[in-house]
């Protein structure tokens, strides 16, 4: 078992600077407006620095560097853009127990999910991007005897990405990786919720890549993430997050007649047929891991298998065998490695989810195990916990249709 020094402290790995301007251009810039907000740790409650509040003339200048590396960034050969990705990866991954840490205390995750997950896959798709573009061939096709068809592929130019709370940087790294490979320049909004994180791996990256080609505005939605997606400026946005939200990206998207990439909500089922009890097997094993797969990232996860549908000839036992497995489950501080399950991303979603549960019960839902927020006591008690919760009840039921994105 390691627990990780606090990012700051004496003897931690990393420290975050106490405030962050927006990344654009290749500098640090101040928002126009000079009002910062504070950002806490979901692992305390705390804040640990504060960070720019954007607005829309703050993505006006980030599009302004971008549209001013676009051009130049484009016409970068394949195996150029390859080479400075394979160097972002190697970078990353050079630092990956920083970032890390980082990582988990913007978020609230477990570390041993940051260590294991979503840095190496972060370092991996940078490298996966480097590989293809690599690949990549155009075509040609003859037409006729006197026509001959030529398949180029070229980048779209500028393109703007909106990043949510639940996977920092790997989802960052998600859209970042293939549009720099394509050759576009990008603004990237991260979510408030979890705004330094992203901020201190460009810092360690932004030596990188040439000035303007990534550039970073924080901020709330509808103040710099609004004027984003709504901008006549971008030629594609890619977002992921909440699915009212997707709705308005589509909309403004649609009126300007671009490309939109859009990763929403879910509620997806976990179905249990009576033969995964036939048996104390592995396969039995497997089974009730799938069914804990509900708390993973805290719930914070669109896949999450957050219903279960149970055929009724085992539900009584495979129910108990489920409570037992979900009670094991490991909850404590982010920054042990032995956690399983750590703190929500934010108070708002921490409360979020605590209504929902009051609404599993108020629908006549029976609480199998937890139902509480989770109370760790000392300096965790100020902390986004919330225990691993199994409701039985009716498919209908709101809990059982609506995405909590909790561990419910």
């Amino acid at each position: 078992m390691t627990v990780y020094a606090r990012p700051g402290t004496s003897g931690s790995a990393m420290s975050f600077q106490s405030r962050y301007d927006n990344f654009i251009g290749g500098d640090w810039v101040a928002p126009v407006g000079g009002e910062y907000f504070g950002n806490p740790t979901p692992v305390t409650g705390e804040a640990f620095c504060e960070v720019a509040r954007s607005t829309e003339a703050d993505i006006e200048k980030a599009l302004d560097a971008a549209h001013a590396a676009a051009p130049a960034w484009g016409k970068t050969s394949a195996a150029e853009r390859a080479v400075i990705l394979n160097k972002i990866a190697d970078r990353i991954e050079a630092n990956l127990e920083t970032i890390a840490l980082a990582e988990s205390w913007d978020n609230g995750k477990p570390i041993r999910e940051t260590l294991n997950a979503d840095i190496p896959l972060a370092v991996d798709h940078f490298r996966y991007f480097a590989a293809a573009i690599r690949a990549q061939e155009g075509s040609l096709s003859e037409v006729d005897a006197d026509t001959v068809a030529y398949h180029f592929h070229e980048p779209l130019g500028v393109v703007g990405q909106i990043i949510p709370w639940n996977f920092p940087i790997l989802m960052a790294v998600w859209k970042l990786a293939p549009a720099l490979a394509a050759g576009n320049a990008v603004v990237l909004k991260p979510a408030e919720q979890t705004p330094a994180s992203i901020m201190y791996l460009i810092s360690l990256i932004a030596d990188l890549l040439p000035a303007g080609v990534v550039n970073v505005v924080n901020g709330f939605g509808v103040e710099a993430g609004k004027p984003l997606a709504s901008s006549n400026r971008i030629a594609k946005i890619a977002f992921t997050g909440e699915t009212t939200t997707g709705r308005l990206i589509m909309q403004y998207a649609s009126q300007n007649l671009i490309p939109v990439t859009l990763e929403l909500g879910g509620k997806s089922p976990n179905i249990f047929f009576s033969d995964v009890l036939a048996a104390n097997d592995d396969f039995q094993d497997k089974a009730l891991e799938g069914f804990t797969m509900f708390a993973l990232n805290q719930g914070e996860v669109c896949t999450c298998p957050s219903r279960s549908l149970v055929q009724a000839d085992i539900y009584d036992e495979f129910l108990a065998m489920a409570a037992i497995r979900t009670k094991a489950v490991r909850q404590g501080d982010p920054l042990d490695t032995e956690t399983m399950i750590g703190a929500q991303a934010s108070n708002d979603q921490l409360e979020k989810i605590l209504s929902y549960i009051e609404i599993g019960r108020s629908e006549g839902a029976a609480v199998i195990t937890g139902g509480e927020r989770a109370e760790l006591g000392g300096d965790l008690a100020g902390g986004y916990y919330v225990q691993p919760t199994v409701f039985a009840g009716e498919n209908s039921m709101r809990i059982f249709q609506e995405e909590i994105f909790g561990p419910v």
